[in-house]
């Protein structure tokens, strides 16, 4: 399924990593917290300064969530982005 985000808006896949703690116990999903780093996946055509691929930072309580294909995604307008990582 594709996705096209409209005007200011990106459409962005977690970066889904593994908690685990200094003593080895893995951290179950209902207690992480929400990510904050992603990879964006589509853009609207009023976005500027993210691209197709970039990873970036967002705030943490930004976006609507969408599961696609079993797949968790965020759209949020880009002023919500905080950086892009490099």
């Amino acid at each position: 399924m594709k996705f096209k985000p409209l005007k200011d808006r990106v459409f962005v896949k977690y970066s889904e990593d593994v908690e685990k703690t200094s003593g080895g116990i893995y951290v179950p999903d209902v207690a992480k917290e929400k990510p904050q780093k992603g990879t964006v996946e589509a853009v609207g055509k009023e976005v500027k300064e993210v691209k197709v691929g970039n990873t970036i930072l967002f705030d943490k309580f930004s976006g609507s969530k969408i599961n696609l294909d079993n797949t968790e995604y965020l759209i949020l307008k880009e002023e919500d982005i905080l950086g892009i990582i490099e």
